[in-house]
């Protein structure tokens, strides 16, 4: 068994080794939210409009695929060579990103950039695993956790900054000085563990039929924005991937060295906290990504304000984070804060599904923060509870799964979510109008589109009778009243999860201070099998 990192290191190191990493978090995470701003005009600027969603699709789906093989590789070869591989190849995607000249590029630089991103995700919660002890990893999971809500706040301004003041390429270009420091801090700070692991453990079948099995499976769920579940491309593609993961399970259940220990999977506090994570990011997406329309299309407010508008709900998630990581050490059944979390995201979803019209901007941004306060309750709590239910050898495994099955659960999310979206607007529309009662050659001459961006173009609402427009904004406050009702039935499922979770005590083999004393290894391998079956 390794050796805890942070053996023998001095207070002062390990805070830099934490700064370090901290960093690479917040150029993985910066870069999620800095780029969407920039995106209109990326567009127009390369001619690239009919290939838009593939700049975000190419980075998804191999940042998802690369996390949970990271993870593996990390627990195997220790964490500093992925930490720097990721940072440095980020940073150097992200300047061809910068350079791209059309989007077929640009699309292929953002695949490359995901596939380290992927790395850096996978790596860094680990690396907290290795920095602190248990008592200890709950209030840093929060602080982590912090952070990343933090570029969700920063990031869409710095980015509406920049395109507008500098050039679109420099949203891309700006990681350059932030990788440049993150990779100093880290080689300074953070040690290296050395491992008697060869290629030769790596499981390269495991990590071909992973990866054959996820990246069909995303894309079929991204192009359901425009292909219908029962096209031959989505149904094509599912089938393939349920295949390739069939094939994914048979090949771990018979190698030494599997990417995803199927046996992990008996441990309940492991199973329930990807449950969790994959049903709380259901409707985590659920939220984020409708709340434009709530904003710009049932309350009539302009894309750049309801842009602002959404903050609080990041400073909701960023101060439950933080608050959830220090009061774990100190409850015994802290497996009820996951549980009053998830509760709270149901009300939160309960509120934003009662919006109309006529409600006050206030009382949606008290929504999103209600929602925002119950998403980070749930961000450290899993996270710190299944590293220190499992074994030092699956702290990768362990933190890599959860982000995948948060990010799986997201990518479900938005596409059924999406799905309800496309099928129930025209019908309500329809309805809506007909309550008018417009004269036939009226109704006649208005536009019969039902997606939500021809209903929201603003030169054509402006060309519109007012009575009309307001039947628009009702069908729509109508169509996302069942899509955050149905986020909230998911998360009821989650709620009722959270309950069968069983606390692990957040003491582990290293000192209340965070430094490691040399563990007795006998003690450690009957605790570790103990871990597995409990």
């Amino acid at each position: 068994m390794n050796q805890p990192m942070t053996h023998g290191l001095s207070r002062n190191r390990v805070i830099l080794a934490t700064a370090g990493t901290m960093l690479a978090l917040l150029l993985a995470a910066l870069d999620q939210t800095i780029v969407g701003t920039a995106i209109p005009r990326i567009v127009a600027d390369l001619n690239g409009l009919d290939r838009l969603a593939w700049v975000t699709t190419a980075y998804l789906v191999t940042s998802t695929t690369m996390t949970p093989i990271a993870g593996k590789l990390g627990d195997l070869f220790g964490r500093k060579p992925f930490l720097l591989a990721g940072m440095i190849g980020f940073v150097a995607a992200s300047a061809l990103c910068g350079l791209s000249q059309d989007m077929t590029q640009l699309i292929i630089f953002r695949g490359i950039q995901g596939i380290f991103g992927g790395v850096l995700f996978a790596t860094v919660f680990s690396v907290i695993g290795d920095l602190f002890a248990p008592a200890q990893r709950a209030r840093a999971q929060g602080l982590f956790g912090a952070v990343f809500g933090l570029a969700s706040v920063v990031g869409p301004t710095a980015g509406g900054f920049i395109t507008d003041n500098w050039n679109w390429r420099w949203v891309f270009e700006v990681n350059i000085p932030v990788g440049i420091v993150a990779v100093a801090v880290v080689v300074a700070g953070l040690p290296y563990v050395k491992s008697k692991a060869s290629w030769r453990d790596i499981d390269f079948w495991g990590a071909f039929t992973l990866a054959a099995g996820v990246v069909p499976l995303l894309i079929a769920l991204t192009i359901t924005r425009d292909h219908a579940w029962t096209s031959p491309q989505v149904t094509g593609l599912l089938a393939l991937a349920a295949v390739m993961l069939g094939a994914f399970v048979f090949v771990e259940s018979r190698v030494e060295h599997p990417i995803v220990p199927l046996h992990l999977f008996k441990n309940p506090v492991f199973s329930i906290s990807m449950l969790v994570g994959f049903l709380t990011a259901f409707g985590m997406f659920g939220s984020i990504l409708f709340t434009p329309l709530v904003f710009q299309g049932v309350l009539g407010i302009s894309a750049t304000n309801s842009g602002a508008l959404i903050t609080p709900m990041m400073f909701g998630l960023i101060g439950a984070s933080t608050l959830t990581g220090f009061l774990m050490r100190r409850i015994k059944y802290y497996r009820f804060l996951g549980t009053i979390g998830v509760a709270v995201m149901i009300v939160g979803m309960w509120l934003l599904s009662q919006v109309t019209p006529g409600t006050a901007q206030w009382k949606v941004v008290a929504d999103l923060i209600v929602v925002g306060l119950g998403i980070g309750t749930t961000f450290p709590l899993y996270l710190t509870a299944v590293q220190t239910a499992l074994p030092r050898q699956y702290l990768g495994v362990a933190s890599s799964q959860i982000q995948f099955w948060r990010n799986l659960g997201g990518t479900v999310g938005s596409a059924i979510l999406g799905a309800v979206l496309a099928n129930r607007l025209p019908d309500y529309l329809k309805t809506r109008v007909a309550d008018l009662h417009l004269p036939p050659q009226v109704a006649n001459s208005l536009p019969k589109g039902g997606s939500a961006n021809s209903i929201l173009d603003p030169t054509l609402l402006a060309k519109l009778p007012a009575a009309f427009v307001h039947a628009i904004r009702l069908a729509l406050s109508d169509t996302l009243h069942d899509i955050y009702l149905l986020a909230g039935l998911v998360l009821v499922v989650a709620l009722i999860s959270t309950v069968f979770m069983k606390e692990v005590p957040l003491t582990g083999d290293r000192a209340e201070n965070g430094f490691d004393d040399e563990p007795d290894m006998v003690d450690e391998e009957q605790r570790d099998a103990q871990r597995i079956t409990a």
